[in-house]
């Protein structure tokens, strides 16, 4: 079983790209190494308070992979740095 999340992401006190780019990178690597999940930036590249991540988790169970997906986007909602705008989770 594949699933993945959308995520999409407000990051209030970026000022630049770089700003953003520093808090997406810590973001994801938490996420990779706490989820053993895959992470990327999908869309909003060029904007500096925007972001948008694509998520994937492998399992041999549905529930495992929404559990799991669940406990990754209650994650993100508890990083300060960023403020859940809107998620989508789907099944392939």
């Amino acid at each position: 079983i594949v699933m993945s999340c959308f995520v999409q992401l407000y990051i209030g006190d970026s000022r630049s790209l770089k700003d953003k780019r520093q808090v997406l990178n810590s973001l994801k690597e938490r996420i990779r190494n706490r989820f053993n999940a895959a992470v990327s930036e999908v869309d909003e590249q060029e904007l500096w308070q925007r972001a948008a991540l694509g998520i994937a988790v492998v399992s041999s169970a549905v529930q495992h992979c929404d559990e799991m997906l669940a406990k990754i986007v209650n994650f993100i909602e508890g990083d300060h740095r960023v403020q859940l705008i809107d998620y989508q989770i789907d099944e392939h």
